[in-house]
């Protein structure tokens, strides 16, 4: 997600709050660059594009999991992380409300748990995907409950 002017808007507020109340610490960080697409992506970026500085995958990669919340477009969420996975070196957790899925990224040389790309363009490698869920609305609650059975499958705490 981007910037907002006043808060982290939802779902993610929700998300982190619902990762936190089940006892998982955690950190938020919102790209300065993190909405649109990358500008590499076909037919170009028209407008915002989405980016990841070097100090902003470096804060990523000290931690042990990733949870990355992108958007309602297949092709952009495929780019997204591609782009993101080019730096971030940790495994990664895709949450979304495109109904994307392993071979969709592997089709585009993302590393995946699932499938793995014939030509890897990723650092990092995608162990889940969480869809269905919607940009700047509220999250709901049986969502929150499959992101965090995900974290703590990959984070070994169960």
């Amino acid at each position: 997600m981007s910037p907002g002017r006043r808060h982290i808007t939802k779902p993610v507020c929700e998300i982190t709050y619902g990762i936190r109340e089940a006892g998982i610490q955690t950190s938020v960080l919102v790209l300065n660059a993190g909405s649109g697409i990358p500008h590499d992506a076909p037919r170009g970026a028209l407008g915002s594009t989405f980016g990841i500085k070097p100090e902003e995958a470096e804060q990523i990669n000290r931690h042990k999991l990733c949870v990355v919340h992108f958007g309602n477009v297949i092709s952009h969420v495929v780019y997204k992380a591609g782009l993101l996975l080019k730096y971030v070196k940790i495994p990664t957790i895709i949450v979304c409300q495109a109904p994307v899925d392993m071979e969709d990224l592997a089709k585009y040389g993302i590393k995946t748990r699932d499938v793995m790309p014939l030509e890897p363009k990723t650092e990092g490698t995608v162990v889940d995907i969480v869809t269905g869920v919607i940009r700047g609305e509220s999250c709901p609650q049986s969502k929150i409950d499959e992101i965090i059975r995900k974290i703590k499958l990959h984070l070994n705490l169960n």
